[in-house]
């Protein structure tokens, strides 16, 4: 946790900084404005604010602080205490006042109450916005068999420890499986820790899983809470976990079996009790086969898999989902629009969305933005989106137009495509001949033989 030392005396911010240096990120200033600008870059947990700063007064400096960063704890220090200073200082937002001489003792015991504190008030923040999360359920919306097990396999899974590995293409709604399982389940009221194993270089994974202590590796300034250390009794998410480097494939696997972790510099293991969630997007029996995913830890995570399915596999679905973000983009736009004319609708169910339901609220939300009346038509949809429908139409009629020939010899194939070639150029032979790729006089000699076994092309 970040901690703000402002004191116009510098013996005192360095004594309190070399006190307190290992258990926070400590930071010390004598000028307040130097204090207030510090504030305004960076968010600052607690701050130890000196209730005299020279001609400048502490009071106001807290309000200052408290207008910038409402969240940031204000411990005020004086010594020149008095019932009167420390209830203005209260009123002004202070959690706590302490008299100078700092007792060290007494300092200690503030600054943990503090901590528990801001520690409770994020929870129940977190809580909060989570509990929001669960009930809007985007892209968990459905009625195809294919959902309805999935959302089978969340009531099963919930109350339960196993390991669950989820599944799926990208943008099929991992995540919201993910946390379905925890915000419904026992271990609702306790943390829900999320780590991108693609997202964050491999030099510092480890450190974002496991912690470590002050002084543990070059960089490490204080002692820093893992993941997993920040998940007690909750639940810790891995997304992306094909990607996870194979150096830390082995230490999670470890982690797993023991249920205990060791932070980077430590020496003694802290024993877990955590709820492991994993997803991707990989076939993780091709990666182990490959050699790219470790087995046994393959079989750790996957005591239960649930398979998020592709939004092509549950077209039905399709209008729901539409009118899901219809209403949702229309509480965020402040618009009234009731939904997509005939044209545009059957445009999007044919769609076979590469991005799955993060694609479609893409779509919806960009014809919501451009749209003029309540009904978004065909042209409001995104041009990409018109361009690969158009491409994907194409293939289809490709695919079908090659499935009529299968089977048939080859000169009756050639004869075929020279016939419809010529009627689609009414009959025009030097366009005909130019479009296949042959000469005029090698098409009048087809067009003969054709004629004498008595085909007819007028």
């Amino acid at each position: 946790m970040k901690l703000l030392i402002i004191d116009d005396e510098a013996a005192i911010c360095s004594s309190l900084q070399f006190a307190l240096e290992d258990d926070f990120d400590v930071q010390t200033t004598t000028d307040p404005l130097e204090g207030l600008q510090l504030i305004k870059q960076e968010e600052v947990d607690l701050c130890l604010l000196d209730l005299k700063l020279g001609h400048t007064d502490g009071l106001q400096v807290l309000e200052d602080i408290k207008s910038i960063q409402p969240e940031t704890i204000v411990i005020m220090m004086t010594a020149y205490g008095s019932i009167s200073s420390s209830v203005e200082a209260i009123k002004k937002g202070a959690y706590s006042y302490l008299t100078k001489p700092l007792h060290m003792e007494e300092l200690f015991s503030v600054l943990k109450q503090a901590v528990e504190f801001l520690q409770l008030n994020k929870r129940v923040e977190q809580l909060s916005q989570e509990l929001e999360k669960r009930y809007a359920f985007e892209g968990m919306i459905g009625t195809c068999p294919s959902m309805k097990k999935v959302f089978e396999l969340i009531d099963k899974v919930k109350d339960i420890d196993s390991t669950i590995l989820v599944t799926g293409e990208s943008g099929t709604g991992k995540e919201l499986v993910v946390r379905a399982i925890h915000f419904s389940g026992k271990r609702k009221k306790e943390h829900f820790e999320v780590v991108n194993c693609s997202a964050i270089p491999e030099q510092l994974l480890e450190s974002e899983l496991f912690g470590h202590e002050k002084g543990a590796f070059t960089g490490a300034l204080y002692k820093r809470e893992g993941k997993f250390q920040l998940a007690q009794k909750g639940t810790i998410f891995l997304d992306e976990i094909g990607d996870m480097p194979l150096s830390l494939q082995a230490k999670l696997l470890r982690v797993i079996q023991q249920r205990e972790v060791t932070p980077l510099g430590a020496d003694k293991a802290i024993k877990l009790d955590v709820r492991m969630i994993a997803a991707t997007n990989k076939d993780l029996k091709k990666a182990v086969e490959e050699g790219t995913f470790r087995e046994d830890l393959y079989y750790r995570l996957n005591v239960m898999e649930i398979r998020m399915p592709p939004l092509r596999e549950r077209r039905q679905d399709v209008p729901l989902l539409l009118n899901h973000f219809i209403a949702k983009f229309n509480k965020e736009m402040n618009k009234k629009v009731e939904g997509f004319s005939e044209e545009a609708l059957k445009w999007l169910i044919n769609y076979h969305f590469p991005g799955n339901i993060r694609e479609l609220a893409n779509i919806v939300e960009s014809a919501m933005i451009v749209v003029q009346g309540k009904t978004i038509q065909l042209h409001d949809l995104p041009n990409r989106f018109i361009d690969e429908t158009k491409a994907g139409v194409l293939r289809q009629h490709v695919d079908t137009a090659i499935d009529t020939l299968v089977g048939l010899p080859l000169k009756e194939i050639e004869e075929k495509v020279i016939l419809a070639t010529l009627k689609r150029n009414e009959n025009h032979r030097k366009k005909t001949a130019k479009m296949l790729g042959i000469s005029e006089r090698g098409l009048r000699e087809k067009l003969r033989c054709y004629k004498e076994s008595g085909k007819t092309f007028r």
